[in-house]
């Protein structure tokens, strides 16, 4: 980890410094095409001040695992549901499917550690099984710090066997994994679980109310094991296979500079993990879109400070959908930074 964030270089203002100045200098009033300059000026810094920017091609990671606290009672939707969605992404009928075939990006599904035992293969079916799913996390740890670790590993590694890819999209699918994230969000943003646990797939009050008290008991069981220095400690104790994984694409895109586009809920906590491992991987990071989950405008707030996401459409679903969706918005903004003629060459005189 240490050698990893050695290797992760922070984004440099003066290269942000630089775009601004480039796109100041478009056909257009200055600031008129607003949050998708500050988005090509980010694109701009990540890649080291390359032109012009890349974004093509992409691939959209949909990472999935399921959860030992939905023994709990804490989803209105049945554990065998992850499985059976990952078939549906497999047989090409879900949203991401459809959002990733309209957007263009490259699709593939990674079993993290679904119930039930590995799948047969697909073209689609990327195989990094942890385990059968993680242990209760309201009864101890999730998962042990050493298959943590090799979660993480997992998902750099996953970036380096895709290199080429100019652009990453993450997106997830696991049953009870809103009462992990938030749980995750406790630990890492000092944050009580009434501020950040919501609904998920749709759990009515009551189940709601269930929820804050199970991730208070996962907080309270594994105090021991979560330390404010020790984010790995955290993630093994409250975290899931997927989130795991999906911290280790963050932190492996960030060491290529490639930008990284978030979904929601779920994955803000796999980069809340991340940027406390490396905090200069957040600059890679591009929120996808403000889930409708309440605590995750409170997390992006303490997560990054002054970054709005690209999107507000009330979206809650995951699988990545979020980030599929935004993607389009990130190509309008690498066309103009790179396409767009200065008033010098347009001869365009203000």
């Amino acid at each position: 980890m240490k050698q990893l964030c050695a290797d992760i270089e922070a984004i440099q203002e003066r290269h942000l410094q630089a775009a601004r100045a480039r796109l100041d200098d478009l056909t257009k009033p200055r600031g008129s095409l607003g949050r998708l300059e500050d988005a090509a000026a980010r694109l701009f810094a990540m890649g080291g001040g390359r032109f012009p920017l890349v974004l093509e091609p992409a691939v959209l990671f949909t990472v999935a695992g399921d959860h030992g606290v939905a023994a709990q009672g804490v989803s209105p939707v049945p554990q065998a549901v992850t499985r059976q969605m990952v078939r549906n992404f497999l047989n090409g009928g879900a949203a991401i499917n459809a959002f990733c075939r309209t957007g263009g990006m490259d699709f593939r599904v990674v079993d993290a550690g679904c119930a039930g035992g590995p799948f047969e293969a697909h073209p689609l079916l990327l195989d990094r099984r942890l385990g059968d799913g993680t242990a209760d996390m309201s009864l101890g740890p999730a998962m042990p710090r050493e298959v943590c670790l090799r979660g993480i590993e997992a998902g750099i590694s996953l970036v380096g066997d895709w290199a080429g890819y100019a652009c990453i999209g993450a997106g997830e699918m696991g049953i009870a994994n809103s009462t992990s994230a938030a749980a995750l969000y406790c630990a890492l943003l000092d944050v009580p679980p009434e501020s950040v646990v919501g609904p998920g797939a749709g759990a009515a009050p009551d189940m709601v109310r269930r929820k804050v008290e199970v991730a208070r008991r996962a907080l309270e069981v594994n105090a021991a094991l979560i330390r404010a220095d020790d984010p790995v400690g955290v993630l093994a104790a409250l975290g899931g296979f997927e989130t795991a994984m999906l911290c280790g694409i963050v932190l492996g895109a960030a060491r290529a500079r490639v930008p990284v586009l978030a979904d929601g809920f779920i994955c803000g906590a796999a980069c809340a993990a991340a940027v406390k491992i490396c905090p200069d991987a957040a600059g890679y990071v591009v929120l996808s879109h403000l889930s409708a989950e309440p605590g995750h405008s409170v997390a992006l707030g303490k997560l990054f400070p002054g970054q709005r996401p690209l999107l507000d459409l009330g979206m809650r679903l995951g699988e990545g959908t979020g980030a599929a969706a935004a993607y389009p918005l990130l190509r309008c903004a690498a066309a103009m930074y790179n396409e767009m003629a200065t008033f010098a060459a347009a001869g365009v005189v203000l």
